[in-house]
């Protein structure tokens, strides 16, 4: 598990484009999706298999009451997230602890 605090995150920044399609398939915005991030207990995971050209990871988090898994890269001292949807994989890595 990974963590971004104090790594200077300063903003976050994502393609509106994606935004609107993952608001029509998966029902989240990016700007709750950032939410997830906010949450003491998120958890962060590499994504090793989208990891080719740049890192990517996952951060698992509560937000308004569910558990939501945010898909995301780190570029220059700001989280670009990638997609969002309430999966039930990421619910498994969370569901230790209630929501």
């Amino acid at each position: 598990m990974l963590s971004f605090r104090g790594a200077g995150v300063s903003d976050f920044v994502w393609d509106p484009e994606k935004e609107a399609l993952n608001l029509s398939k998966h029902g989240i915005n990016f700007s709750t999706a950032a939410g997830v991030f906010k949450d003491p207990r998120r958890k962060i995971f590499k994504d090793i298999g989208h990891s080719g050209q740049e890192e990517r990871f996952y951060c698992i988090g509560c937000v308004a009451g569910r558990i939501l898994t945010v898909r995301f890269t780190y570029r220059e001292r700001k989280i670009r997230i990638i997609g969002a949807g309430f999966w039930r994989k990421g619910r498994s890595y969370y569901e230790e602890e209630e929501c």
